[in-house]
């Protein structure tokens, strides 16, 4: 009953007027941000269907002006287009297995305090965060290694992420104590089945972050193809993208007259297209991890 008392009583309680004041400051502040980041996005999307001569004009700005699917119509016609989702897609997923597989038994490993020569991992790790061999060398390496022009150059070399090691380490030192790996070899568990039993399980907020991360950082990659993918057969999404982008731009510039200005029009609209084409599907992931996503970076945030 007390507690019940405390309770009412406390949604009795009158904000003052300055409480108010905040309040109003808070949500006025919050919503012009909300506003300020959605709306280039919402931009993009009603662009992308609009009358290319509205968008060049300037005449858009909330709602689409003559529905017009053009640019979409050409961008699902190019067959290339299919190839370089189907690679992307394959890249992200392989990717994203093979950066778990890599980083979280390594960060787990450095999370562990009876780990020997645990500070000589870290530094080991941390080199690489501030200094890199280069692209020549790294080319080179990637060369000697026979990876040139196949599918697991754009998932093996660059698997290991130490800022995801940095990440997956603090997460275990918060999350997963000595006492229970104690009571875990009390029942008879080793190594390998603590890791497997117990800790991977206890972890699915900290596997979804850093899932995350490599699923998009995988999906947006394009440098790494650009430098060491040359079969067309082998180009993700963001290449073929970039290649519609620039054939575009190449044939709106070699055109002349009313021509050259419908060419202009379409080449604007066709990169709007390009960037909702490119952006969508990996934005309709991110609700399905968001709550691990949330999760996983407070954990790793709340102790040092």
């Amino acid at each position: 009953m007390g507690k019940e008392v405390s309770v009412t009583s406390a949604k009795k309680i009158k904000k003052s007027r300055d409480d108010k004041i905040f309040d109003f400051i808070m949500y006025t502040i919050a919503i012009l941000l909300i506003i300020i980041t959605l709306y280039p996005m919402y931009f993009i999307v009603i662009a992308s269907i609009s009358d290319p001569t509205a968008v060049s004009n300037g005449e858009l700005l909330f709602l689409p002006t003559g529905i017009n699917l053009k640019a979409y119509k050409e961008l699902l016609g190019y067959a290339k287009l299919w190839i370089g989702y189907r690679n992307t897609i394959l890249y992200a997923i392989l990717g994203t297995v093979i950066v778990l597989v890599v980083n979280i038994p390594a960060s787990y490993a450095l999370s562990r305090k009876k780990l020997y020569g645990k500070k000589l991992f870290t530094f080991f790790y941390l080199i690489p965060m501030f200094f890199t061999g280069g692209l020549i060398p790294t080319y080179l390496a990637v060369k000697n290694f026979n990876l040139l022009d196949t599918i697991w150059v754009m998932v093996l070399p660059f698997s290991v992420v130490p800022y995801y090691i940095i990440v997956g380490r603090t997460f275990f030192n918060n999350s997963i104590p000595e006492e229970l790996w104690e009571a875990a070899q009390l029942d008879g568990c080793g190594y390998i089945g603590f890791f497997f039993r117990v800790v991977l399980p206890l972890s699915k907020a900290v596997l979804a972050v850093i899932a995350l991360w490599a699923a998009v950082g995988q999906w947006n990659s394009y440098f790494n193809a650009l430098i060491y993918l040359r079969s067309e057969e082998l180009q993700p999404l963001q290449i073929v993208l970039r290649n519609i982008l620039i054939s575009n731009q190449t044939i709106s510039s070699m055109t002349t007259g009313a021509a050259a200005v419908e060419a202009k029009q379409m080449a604007d609209l066709i990169k709007y297209a390009v960037i909702v084409v490119s952006s969508a599907p990996i934005m309709c992931l991110y609700p399905f991890v968001q709550k691990y996503f949330n999760q996983g970076v407070m954990l790793g945030s709340l102790k040092g």
